[in-house]
């Protein structure tokens, strides 16, 4: 009887260890509380979004890669649009894993106005639970509209309509003013 107790405190100690190596991935919803997190900004600057909470919609908007044809269309939709975002008083940043020098050169060559942060570790994509398309390869490509209050409001996905992001993203800000 000892003997099966100790086996089985130690497979309980062996699955606890496992999962604090490989912690669950958090899957937001709409209605959800955004994540506390913190990333370098294209420029360098640590920026935490605890600091928008209270003060700015946001709509965060996860992309695969910078200056590729697809996340330079997307990009170059959300400066197109930036005016009526800011008209909104809604923030937009963009998330990648790319370097803060890749987001550097990106958004001085496409004349980004709005925060691009670097990603580099993935972290923030896993705490948001932003997984891989096509078979796992691809970084996935998902934005979210969060109120000022820093609620979950709208959730989009999809891989290759890169400027339905920022149309959806319009609409659904519209309809919560």
């Amino acid at each position: 009887m000892k003997k099966k107790l100790g086996i089985l405190i130690v497979l309980v100690l062996l699955a606890l260890i496992v999962q604090s190596l490989y912690p669950q991935k958090m899957n937001i919803k709409i209605g959800d509380k955004v994540p506390i997190f913190s990333l370098l900004d294209q420029n360098g600057n640590n920026f935490e979004i605890k600091n928008s909470i209270g003060k700015t919609a946001m709509v965060i908007y996860f992309y695969p890669k910078d200056d590729t044809p697809g996340c330079t269309k997307e990009a170059c939709s959300f400066r197109d649009e930036f005016e009526t975002f800011t008209d909104m008083n809604v923030a937009v940043i963009g998330i990648s894993a790319d370097n803060v020098a890749s987001h550097k050169r990106f958004a001085d060559k496409y004349q980004l106005p709005y925060t691009l942060l670097s990603d580099s570790e993935k972290k923030v994509r896993k705490l948001f639970g932003v997984k891989n398309t096509l078979l796992g390869i691809l970084p996935g490509r998902v934005t979210y509209v969060i109120d000022k209050e820093g609620i979950v409001r709208f959730i989009f996905e999809n891989q290759f309509g890169a400027e339905k992001h920022i149309t959806e993203s319009l609409r659904i800000l519209k309809e919560l003013n």
